[in-house]
């Protein structure tokens, strides 16, 4: 009875939940709904709660209530258990026809998630989930019910594909032999079901049921049949891995034709889902078909694609429209060139495909999404040209130019609608207009000089309007016009990479760079009366790609390009053309403060132009270079400013710095007293708040700011001095006095990432031996006295953030990032060979004992699910346990249990981490704990003859007594190391292997049940062999961690996971599962 009052109250709450229109009894709703979904017996109280079925969300509350019960563990319920709720919901869909839809659908997901969770499982030697097709034939026979069967299938074959957060935490190996199974026993069965199906549904006027059959098949299509599908952003490159067992559905002409008939017959949705069904059937992999049956499908496929071409009507629908791209564009990803021009009427499907392509472009504000694949294709089909071997002539240079022309023309066009009617801009979405300029860059290679052509007139003749233009609108349409002629022509120049080019290509590259370059005259004349942000970012495009393909080290400078500049401009040579490129650098950094994006771009093109070994070298003779390395105040580039300039706007300038800094080492050598001429403005910023020490300048917003641009700039030159002379310069600048404003700084600012962030990557930079720049003289102290310096920015952030209380949408901005940051400094530290740790604790220095505890209260103030949640931490944390685990592990050996359990619980979750980097640098640190531990544990046991005179070991050592007191720690540890080895697709074997050993030695029983497990989970036959596999694999395997007796222990290892793999791929795939179930439970 009491349970019956808790179901009643459980829908009251539902009821509150979904129709209160009171915040806070909604609130209190949801928080009792979801006690109800954690609490342990909940499986009763949902079955009540179906039968009763008083309300509609009560119904989805039991079902989705269900699915996370399963989710959460298999384990939990017995197989009957499971088959008893799936026959449940089965009954219960059948019998009650009216049910909401959000029910239905919730059930339908219940029914595929028990079914893929239990797919392996046996009853009697029998895969009692696997009977699918013979369960829901009964609603596919009722008129009524035939829907919900076809989403019952449609469901599953989802579930089957996609890989759940569920999956993902319990082993990705298994998801995929799941998969596989359904795939080879199931998956094909259902298509040609739902193939029949829609067929004969093809007449009726059950929409619905069309509907559901046409997302089935697609379903199917869409499997991913070998488990290697990524995400949808590589859609164009996409093959569908059809097994060999379809082949003979796909010979068959019927199946394409049916797809065609369907789109034909249908409207809406239905004609976009059968379309999208010919896209998965184009994309069938190549080698399903031989070289005959190959031109026989694509005969059908372009004949239908023709058919379609013929009447566009239906593909005034968006959705039919964004498939049928798809389509075209499959194509050609799918199929060669020379395949393509064999097919009848291939020059009539040409002229069509030009054509509605050319039409697609002109309106192009209808669809954009989809222009994408149209240009897809043509460049796919324009790269293929050389490579053609048909007889067949592929007309592409009759109609590409016409498509290099459409685009062109429709952007300039689109400009003044932008302008007049005030729409959407396209040059907003930059990711787009960069795809897409980058097909076009191919695509107009074709009959290049119809390409330049086209562009010299449509430049010169805006440039010609734009100079003399006085009207407010009309000029932004000609500056929008110019923007994309200019974005045009920096693809067409970055296109020459893709071809084997010409010297009449170069000659009328030339032409094209020339009118860039005097535009650019004309616009930098008129910044100071305000200029355009679009078109001077269109012009540091240009000038990326034309520097990737005209200057620098590869470049034949006899071109015909820099004849052009020199007849034209009077450029004739290489540096005269970097003293234009960094007179524009030096003009935006002028003139484009405010644009962080100019800024960004511009300061990306200097960086370019210094890392190159003989371009920086002239760079350091120009005079505009020279001016740069003397006049980097705010005076000469108002971004190095504080009024007016925002903090996230002073991220540029590491950018700058870095650049400078490499300028400036190319003749600096040891010249003190220009390196100190051209820290002047640093130096002054420093003087200026250096009273923050002793309370002399208050920690104004003026100050942040300061001290916020100097870590920036600091940290540039910074990453750039890589040389011992020019860092040791930087070290004695900052050390001692600049080194306590920074510090003073974060202890002022702590709670404030705008401030600790910049500081602590300086820090971190600092903090790098990168090519051996710290290496100190004998007699110097500078090694102790720098991480003495690091040690106390470590714990001066540290003591102070922990004190720090985050909501947790902002855990990571406000304090993990912060951290992350210091174990960065840490690690770089120890890791630096610049100071001999050994010496702080023998004269009483407490600089490294403060670092490691600061670490240690820092990673406990992390919640442990954190730790994997954001990568930037993740990585820096196990890099860094890593370095501590081989060169202090004495440090961590005599840690208090808490922060021992976390760490050891840590290294369990990264050795299944998907990041490789991460896991492998568990294993290692794994390896190091495991070899010390053997060391104290099995050694100091052993019989050994002490030496004389050498003093006892150490007999405090709390790491081995929190693992006496708690041995199921390392036993887990084993189980979950040998699972990834055997069960998961372990691509680091070798790094598994080192700790693995050591684990085996400290747990022999452990190991023995394991063992034994495994073999009595397998079918009679293959236990012996089984047991013999694991006798080879402790083969001629020593008690001991010595070099030689790991090394055989891994290739032992090889074998035994190569024939367990083996063996696991067979008929006993099901006892692989609960294995694996038993050991990751």
């Amino acid at each position: 009875m009491a349970e019956e009052q808790e179901v009643i109250q459980i829908e009251l709450l539902c009821k509150q939940l979904y129709e209160s229109p009171d915040p806070a009894l909604r609130e209190q709703a949801e928080k009792a709904v979801v006690a109800f979904q954690e609490s342990p017996d909940t499986l009763s109280k949902c079955q009540m709660l179906l039968e009763r079925g008083e309300s509609s969300y009560s119904q989805l509350l039991a079902a989705t209530t269900l699915g996370k019960l399963i989710s959460r563990s298999t384990a939990s319920l017995t197989i009957q258990q499971r088959l008893d709720i799936r026959n449940y919901v089965l009954n219960y869909l059948a019998t009650r026809p009216k049910l909401a839809n959000f029910v239905v659908q919730a059930l339908v997901t219940l029914y595929s998630k028990i079914t893929k969770l239990s797919w392996l499982d046996m009853v009697k030697e029998e895969y009692v989930f696997h009977n699918v097709v013979n369960d829901i034939t009964s609603f596919l026979r009722s008129q009524e019910l035939c829907t919900v069967g076809v989403q019952l299938l449609s469901q599953l074959v989802v579930e089957m594909n996609q890989v759940s957060e569920a999956d993902a935490n319990r082993s990705l190996a298994k998801h995929r032999k799941i998969a596989s199974s359904f795939r080879d026993t199931t998956l094909f069965e259902i298509f040609r079901l739902a193939c029949s199906l829609v067929g004969a549904a093809r007449g009726s006027r059950a929409d619905s049921l069309v509907l559901a059959l046409l997302r089935l098949a697609h379903n199917c299509l869409a499997f991913d049949f070998i488990g290697t599908s990524g995400d949808e952003a590589s859609d164009d490159l996409c093959t569908v891995q059809i097994p060999t067992s379809w082949r003979p559905t796909f010979l068959e002409s019927t199946t394409l034709e049916l797809f065609f008939e369907l789109y034909h017959e249908l409207g809406g949705a239905m004609s976009s889902l059968a379309l999208a069904c010919l896209v998965q059937l184009a994309s069938v992999r190549r080698s399903l078909f031989s070289n005959s049956e190959r031109a026989k499908f694509l005969n059908r496929l372009a004949a239908g694609v023709l058919r379609i071409l013929d009447n566009t009507q239906g593909l005034s629908d968006p959705a039919n429209y964004h498939e049928f791209c798809r389509l075209l564009a499959r194509l050609k990803s799918n199929y060669q060139l020379g395949e393509l021009v064999m097919v009848d009427n291939y020059p009539r499907l040409i002229e069509l495909i030009a054509k509605f392509t050319v039409q697609s472009l002109q309106m192009w504000q209808f669809a954009p999404n989809s222009v994408h694949y149209l240009l897809s294709l043509w460049q796919r089909m324009v790269a293929s040209v050389p490579y053609v071997k048909a007889t067949e002539p592929h007309l592409l240079e009759t109609y590409a130019p016409g498509v290099t022309a459409a685009y062109i023309g429709s952007r300039l066009d689109a400009v003044s609608c932008v302008v007049r009617d005030n729409v959407e801009d396209p040059l907003d979405d930059a990711g787009t207009v960069q795809q897409q300029l980058e097909q076009l860059s191919v695509i107009g290679r074709c009959e290049y000089g119809k390409t330049c052509a086209l562009l010299v007139a449509h430049f010169d003749r805006a440039a010609a309007a734009y100079a003399h233009e006085t009207q407010p609108q009309q000029l932004l349409v000609l500056q929008g016009q110019l923007t994309w002629l200019v974005y045009i022509i920096g693809a067409a120049i970055g296109g020459r990479a893709s071809v084997n080019t010409c010297e009449e290509n170069d000659a009328m590259d030339g032409e094209l760079v020339c009118r860039v370059l005097q535009l650019m005259d004309l616009t930098d004349s008129r910044l100071a009366q305000g200029g355009c942000e679009k078109l001077e970012l269109a012009m540091m495009s240009f000038f990326e790609h034309f520097r990737k393909i005209y200057v620098g080290e590869q470049v034949q400078k006899n071109s015909k390009v820099y004849r052009r500049l020199s007849e034209v401009l009077g450029l004739s040579d290489e540096s005269q053309l970097l003293s234009v490129l960094v007179m524009k650098i030096i003009t935006n950094l002028k003139y484009w403060g405010g644009s962080e994006q100019i800024i960004g771009k511009t300061l990306g093109l200097l960086s370019d132009l210094s890392a190159g070994y003989s371009c920086v070298r002239k760079l350091v003779k120009l005079d505009e270079v020279q001016f740069m390395l003397t006049h980097h105040t705010a005076e000469y580039f108002p971004f190095l400013g504080i009024s007016g300039v925002g903090t996230s706007e002073m991220r540029c300038r590491t950018m700058l710095y870095t650049a400078l800094g490499r300028l400036l080492m190319v003749e600096l050598g040891e010249d003190e007293e220009r390196f100190h001429a051209f820290m002047m403005p640093l130096t002054a910023a420093f003087e200026s708040i250096v009273g923050l020490l002793d309370g002399a300048v208050f920690a104004s917003e003026e100050a942040k700011k300061t001290l916020i641009g100097l870590a920036r700039d600091l940290r540039g030159l910074t990453l750039a001095f890589n040389t011992k002379t020019t860092y040791m310069m930087l070290f004695d600048w900052i050390y001692p006095v600049y080194m306590k404003v920074l510090l003073r700084g974060i202890e002022l600012w702590y709670p404030e990432p705008a401030v600790t962030t910049p500081v602590l990557k300086l820090t971190a930079e600092l903090a790098q031996n990168r090519n051996q720049r710290l290496h100190f003289d004998v007699s110097s102290p500078n090694g102790i006295l720098l991480f003495r310096e690091l040690s106390n920015i470590i714990c001066g952030y540290g003591s102070r953030i922990l004190t720090v209380e985050v909501d947790k949408k902002q855990l990571y901005a406000l304090k993990l990032k912060g951290i992350s940051l210091c174990f960065s400094i840490l690690k770089a530290a120890l890791c630096g060979n610049y100071a001999n740790f050994g010496v702080f604790r023998l004269y009483g220095d407490e600089a490294l004992d403060n670092a490691l505890n600061m670490f240690v209260k820092l990673l406990l103030s992390i919640p442990q699910s954190d730790l994997l949640d954001y990568p930037k931490l993740s990585q820096t944390y196990y890099v860094l346990l890593e370095r501590l685990a081989q060169d202090h592990m004495s440090f961590l050996a005599n840690l208090q249990p808490e922060p021992i359990l976390y760490i050891l619980c840590s290294i369990s979750e990264g050795l299944t981490a998907l990041d490789t980097t991460v896991c492998t640098g568990c294993c290692a640190t794994l390896d190091y704990i495991v070899t010390y531990l053997f060391k104290q544990l099995v050694q100091k046991t052993s019989n050994k003859v002490p030496k004389p005179r050498q003093p006892p070991p150490e007999i405090s050592n709390m790491f081995v007594e929190v693992l006496q007191r708690r041995p199921e720690i390392m036993q887990q540890l084993l189980a979950t190391v040998l699972n990834v080895i055997i069960f998961e697709d372990c691509c680091n074997q070798w790094s598994m292997s080192r700790p693995l050993l050591g684990l085996i030695l400290l747990n022999e029983e452990q190991f023995s049940r394991i063992r034994g497990e495994m073999i009595a989970q397998q079918p009679r036959d293959k236990q012996a062999q089984l047991a013999d596999w694991f006798n080879g694999l402790m083969a001629s395997i020593e008690p001991n961690l010595l070099t030689k007796n790991r090394d055989r222990f891994t290739q032992n290892l090889s074998v035994f996971r190569r024939d367990i793999n083996d063996l696991l791929k067979g008929t006993s795939v099901s006892s692989a599962g609960s294995v694996n179930d038993m050991m990751t439970s």
